[in-house]
């Protein structure tokens, strides 16, 4: 999934490992699937985030095998947290791994989202956050170049040949250069591999089975590791569900068409709330504005760094969730009326930081995506579907292609994808918005075909992208009653969701006319759930 807009909230995170060590419990049942290398006990120590240390938790690394197929070879270290449970022993559920997302997200503060499951169902759990290999504070981190999304850079629609072959050349230096920072890492970065490494955190912390909270390309984490490792799931729960027909390049065109139809469903927004940003009083006004302004910073970059690609980068963030929406248009008011591109520039440095290792999260991306399945080598073929998709879906189209070019030019070792099959599952518990354009609601049904014991619960006409534990009644305690009994909603026939609740609700402008949200849903503003959005990002 792209992630230009991911906040960077938990970077350079780093780790002490001064704790005693913990010894992990001898495993009993060796007929069940498992990684066959036993890693050491992690010794835990303490956490310089201060978000974890106040709460308690604990950190430390656990030792992985580079290559599966070599486990006595190199090692390298994958960064792990812990919050502990908070009821007795007696009434302990295990530990439950969580992933953001990304790939390349860094998870390691996300051992935090036990406290956002209402009615104290978390606590319960042992929070097990981590950095999948080659992310933030794991051993080695990839970085190839830390510049790659600087200021002002060439128009992503290629329309002249000029452009189209310097966007070929970015994309193959910067394949180029994870070759050189990566090395043997390219080779080993596959979901797999952190499939694998998964299957070893479970071993290290002495725990015959796992619960799972996977967010986007977190729930193919869960998907694979339910297919691989069927005995080793207890319960499990995947938000923002990635369509396992289409990994990755197809997956990446039904974005852009997702994107498009969000990004108009904003602008109608935008229309809707004219006496505040006077924008225009209709979607395909503020619409026609929006372009207006790209082809002027095409002309003159705002505040010499805002060109046209930076400019769409900003709204994307707004294709997928409803948070953030006032800041994005009070921007777009602001440069429109007033030049104001200050806030622009800050906006798009929330989300793309500049300078060494800042590039951590996307040079991951390409390492999972380009190396999980092979990409079409022929530009023709990227040529002609991407204009094709263009011509229908304008706004983010280009901005995709490029972000993924960099997989024609990569040197890791490619495999194949995981038939995903769930059918050793017991039931777990999938949600999506309708609208979702990240992983678009047609993959969530998929999901919920191969698990034949899952249930879906659908945010009816929602665009928000993994939006569960955001306040909203209907979702967050069918959660709650799962992770605290195991218990689902009914299961319904037919392909469709079983259970259909709120979306997360728009944001209500300051100034505009109060509008009830309902019993069930929580103020948009609360900065509780706006945090716990910027540790999950933009996959």
């Amino acid at each position: 999934m792209k992630r230009i807009v991911a906040v960077a909230a938990v970077a350079g995170l780093i780790l002490g490992g001064t704790g005693a060590p913990t010894q992990a419990a001898p495993q009993t049942r060796p007929t069940a699937g498992q990684v066959s290398f036993d890693p050491a006990p992690i010794a835990w120590g303490e956490c310089v985030s201060p978000g974890l240390a106040r709460r308690g938790g604990q950190c430390g690394f656990v030792e992985v095998p580079l290559d599966y197929d070599h486990p006595t070879g190199q090692k390298i270290k994958l960064a792990v947290s812990r919050i502990a449970h908070k009821t007795s022993d007696a009434d302990y559920q295990g530990v439950m791994l969580v992933n953001p997302g990304g790939p390349g997200g860094s998870g390691l503060t996300l051992s935090v989202l036990g406290e956002y499951v209402p009615n104290g169902a978390g606590e319960a759990y042992d929070w097990i956050g981590f950095d999948p290999r080659g992310v933030g504070s794991s051993e080695p981190a990839l970085s190839c170049d830390g510049d790659y999304f600087g200021y002002n850079r060439p128009y992503y629609v290629p329309v002249t040949p000029a452009l189209e072959r310097t966007w070929l050349k970015r994309s193959e230096g910067y394949a180029k250069a994870c070759t050189a920072a990566g090395g043997d890492l390219l080779d080993h970065l596959k979901t797999t591999d952190t499939v694998k490494d998964m299957d070893v955190i479970r071993k290290a912390l002495g725990r015959q089975q796992i619960n799972y909270y996977g967010f986007s390309y977190g729930t193919y984490l869960g998907q694979v590791y339910a297919t691989l490792f069927p005995e080793r799931v207890r319960r499990m729960v995947l938000d923002g569900n990635v369509d396992p027909r289409d990994v990755w390049y197809d997956a990446n065109l039904n974005q852009d068409v997702a994107f498009d139809r969000n990004i108009k469903i904003y602008f109608d927004w935008i229309a809707g709330n004219d006496a505040i940003y006077h924008l225009g009083n209709t979607g395909a006004k503020v619409e026609r504005r929006f372009y207006a302004e790209q082809l002027k910073l095409l002309r003159h970059p705002a505040g010499g760094v805002i060109g046209p690609d930076e400019w769409s980068d900003i709204f994307l963030q707004a294709g997928y969730y409803v948070y953030g929406w006032e800041e994005v248009a009070q921007a777009f008011a602001g440069w429109v009326h007033d030049g104001d591109w200050q806030t622009l520039k800050q906006l798009y440095d929330d989300g793309n930081p500049q300078g060494p290792g800042a590039d951590n999260g996307f040079a991951v991306y390409l390492g999972v995506q380009c190396t999980d399945v092979q990409w079409p080598k022929s530009w023709n073929k990227w040529r002609v579907d991407n204009w094709r998709t263009f011509l229908r879906a304008p706004f983010e189209t280009w901005g995709n292609a490029w972000f993924n070019a960099p997989c024609r030019y990569w040197s890791g070792e490619v495999g194949k994808p995981v038939k995903v099959d769930g059918g050793k599952v017991g039931g777990i518990l999938l949600i999506n918005e309708t609208l979702d354009a990240a992983t678009p609601y047609p993959g969530a049904l998929e999901v919920r075909s191969r698990f034949p014991k899952a249930v879906l619960v659908e945010g009816v006409g929602g665009t928000t992208h993994s939006g569960s534990l955001s306040g909203v009644a209907c979702t967050d305690d069918t959660i709650a009653a799962y992770l605290a009994t195991g218990a689902l909603p009914e299961r319904v026939d037919g392909r469709r969701s079983d259970v259909r609740c709120d979306p997360v609700p728009r944001p209500v402008p300051a100034g505009a006319a109060a509008r009830s949200a309902g019993p069930n849903l929580a103020p948009a503003g609360d900065l509780g759930r706006r945090e716990l959005q910027k540790l999950i990002g933009a996959r």
